[in-house]
């Protein structure tokens, strides 16, 4: 990883720390996020995929009124460390730990390949 992509990466670790953080307190069932990227291909490979404990909390959330206040938090929080998401809807991904343990074991680094 070259200096100027660790600096990046750090930019966008503290941003979605921030999103994290509100996500835990405000979102009922939210566990944690994280993100992957090719920076041979940034920001188009930008990928952040946010983790709730089941499908049935994830499913409630996607049904509630709020249910793109996490997206919105994390095109704002990129967007104020100079970070632009070019295709939101595909670059943000919603999961649950229930998936990862039914469809991989509970094997994250595999899922998120």
């Amino acid at each position: 990883m070259r200096k100027s992509d660790k600096k990046l990466d750090n930019q966008i670790v503290k941003a979605l720390t921030q999103v994290c953080h509100s996500a835990l307190e405000d979102i009922d069932g939210f566990e944690w996020l994280t993100h992957t990227v090719n920076f041979n291909k940034f920001p188009e490979s930008l990928k952040i995929v946010c983790v709730f404990d089941s499908n049935a909390k994830l499913a409630h959330y996607l049904k509630s009124s709020s249910k793109d206040s996490l997206a919105l938090q994390i095109i704002n929080q990129l967007a104020d460390v100079g970070i632009e998401l070019k295709n939101a809807k595909n670059q943000i991904e919603l999961d649950s730990e229930e998936n990862c343990t039914l469809y991989h074991g509970g094997n994250w680094q595999k899922r998120l390949v």
